[in-house]
């Protein structure tokens, strides 16, 4: 989730972080467990933006023309969708938020959920509360996940996602 270029770039070292989501990519396709990417974004002009939104104002609507938008969008090339599959454009931070994927989920009678995603006090932990709701079943693979602020990703990751979720790195998930 919201492995878009130019936000991942916005984080130093983030060279280990995915190259374990390329390398979760590669296990789910090898086990043939659809990939759904999730990605932010907004139309050129932002309509969908609410400037009462902290996260969002501060961005503000201007920068999103048509040019910005393109390049917004754009998933790091090192883990990239295959032309089959999906990709869901969202418009706050839970994956849910103004996207059909819940729907897509839904069609394809998926009940158990893997997380990965950028950042993880943002995606994924909105994803995660919003899916545990919804009764999923949900998998967090913690080293394919990210956050500005390490210790906040470690309480998250220990502490509070496995009260919902399996937490679990990417070795330990490939082996299962």
């Amino acid at each position: 989730m919201d492995m878009q270029a130019a936000m991942v770039g916005m984080l130093p070292n983030v060279v280990m972080f995915i190259r374990n989501v390329a390398k979760a990519i590669a296990n789910a396709r090898k086990k043939k467990i659809p990939v759904i990417y999730v990605i932010v974004g907004f139309r050129p002009g932002a309509p969908e933006m609410n400037m009462k939104n902290k996260s969002f104002a501060a961005v503000g609507r201007e920068r999103w023309t048509v040019e910005f938008v393109e390049d917004w969008m754009k998933i790091h090339p090192d883990v990239a969708p295959l032309a089959d599959e999906i990709i869901v454009t969202k418009r706050r931070v839970s994956a849910f938020a103004g996207s059909d994927l819940e729907v897509i989920l839904r069609s394809q009678g998926i009940q158990h959920i893997v997380l990965t995603g950028f950042t993880t006090s943002g995606v994924v932990l909105s994803t995660m509360r919003e899916a545990a709701d919804k009764d999923y079943r949900i998998t967090i693979l913690a080293d394919c996940c990210i956050d500005a602020d390490e210790e906040v990703h470690r309480v998250l990751t220990t502490k509070v996602f496995p009260r919902q979720a399996d937490v679990l790195v990417v070795d330990e998930w490939n082996k299962i």
